[in-house]
């Protein structure tokens, strides 16, 4: 007899949300790392120097590809060269899209609003609504039927998975809502975490995205080219998939539900080429523990935790194979978690209000 897999709705208008809120779990008190107060206000100073540095950096480097790439066109030396430039607009522009949006990554608020503007197009995410998106993420995180950024259901769904390589589920979604804002409504589940008072905000940011992409489009038929798309908006499709990685690694195949950070997000070792792109976002137990430490001062933060989390993940390719395996066994059993031994050092894990003690999970 074939097993039948009981899904979950994942929707935040589903009745998961109820059941979130009747647990005690909807914007609930988490768990905290013990860290000294004056060490957490000497790691929270926001400064404009590390940002700049890394954003003249990151758009240098994308003239230097871009160049390089207009050079290789015509040639199949066209096709890597247009893959690194892909890369490189995607993977920080999601990054920098994240840290900006928390209002961290420079000192001076006009500067992550800017730097937050142009990343939010960069990879077609509606910048207002994915504001407010981000910030129940945090609130709610790996909450089901509250959190709307959580990237595969259980049991998961490869093909939403394999499509996402290139973007093609998430990416077309996104300019979706851009024309749905554009004329003026919003998405049934955008209702739940967008104020009333940003809406229009939200619809004016529309009508300038689909400007441009209509631009992009238009000087395509005037060159009789693909290539001004191949520098403006398709590269958040074609060099998605090491945001892709780095997503992933994020939260899956670990806790819903639960109430501690360290049980349902990953901290990953990495070298210093992905820790740029992903502006550090590798130290993401502490990030959401610690939302408003700034990205340069993650790793100092990390220093300080170390002792009360599990051991971080030696490198990406050993945090993907972990995702991968879980992934595989949630098909058949969505129950399973990766669970990762704490130090003798730490505080117990807290799992929240309510837990079910049948879940299946890897102490390895």
């Amino acid at each position: 007899m074939a097993i039948v897999v009981q899904r979950r709705n994942y929707s935040i208008t589903g009745p998961e949300n109820q059941r979130a809120q009747a647990k005690g779990l909807v914007a609930a008190e988490w768990y905290t790392s013990p860290i000294p107060r004056p060490k957490l206000k000497e790691l929270m100073k926001r400064k404009n120097g590390p940002a700049i540095r890394d954003t003249l950096i990151w758009f240098g480097g994308l003239l230097v590809l871009g160049y390089l790439a207009y050079l290789s066109w015509g040639t199949w030396w066209a096709v890597p060269a247009f893959l690194a430039y892909g890369i490189l607009y995607a993977t920080p522009g999601d990054s920098r899209w994240h840290e900006c949006g928390h209002g961290t990554a420079f000192k001076t608020p006009w500067m992550n609003e800017v730097i937050y503007q142009i990343a939010s197009f960069m990879v077609l995410r509606s910048a207002t609504p994915w504001r407010w998106s981000h910030a129940r993420h945090h609130t709610d995180t790996i909450i089901v039927g509250r959190d709307p950024e959580i990237v595969a259901e259980r049991p998961p769904v490869w093909k939403i998975l394999l499509m996402q390589i290139f973007d093609l589920y998430g990416g077309p979604i996104e300019i979706k809502r851009f024309l749905l804002h554009t004329f003026g409504r919003l998405e049934s589940q955008e209702k739940e975490y967008i104020p009333e008072s940003q809406h229009h905000k939200t619809f004016w940011e529309a009508r300038v995205y689909m400007l441009i992409i209509l631009s992009v489009i238009g000087l395509c038929i005037y060159t009789a080219s693909i290539l001004p798309a191949l520098y403006v908006v398709l590269p958040s499709f074609y060099g998605f998939i090491v945001v892709l990685a780095f997503g992933m690694t994020q939260h899956l195949g670990l806790y819903e539900d639960v109430l501690d950070h360290r049980l349902n997000t990953r901290t990953i070792y990495m070298n210093p080429i992905f820790r740029f792109l992903y502006w550090n976002m590798n130290y993401h137990t502490e990030h959401h523990m610690f939302p408003m430490v700034p990205y340069h001062a993650l790793a100092r933060l990390h220093e300080e935790m170390k002792s009360d989390c599990p051991t971080a993940r030696p490198s990406l390719a050993a945090a993907l194979k972990e995702v991968i395996v879980a992934l595989r066994k949630q098909k058949d059993d969505p129950a399973y978690v990766v669970v990762k031994p704490l130090p003798t050092t730490a505080l117990p894990y807290m799992h929240g209000v309510e837990h079910n003690l049948n879940i299946r999970s890897d102490m390895g």
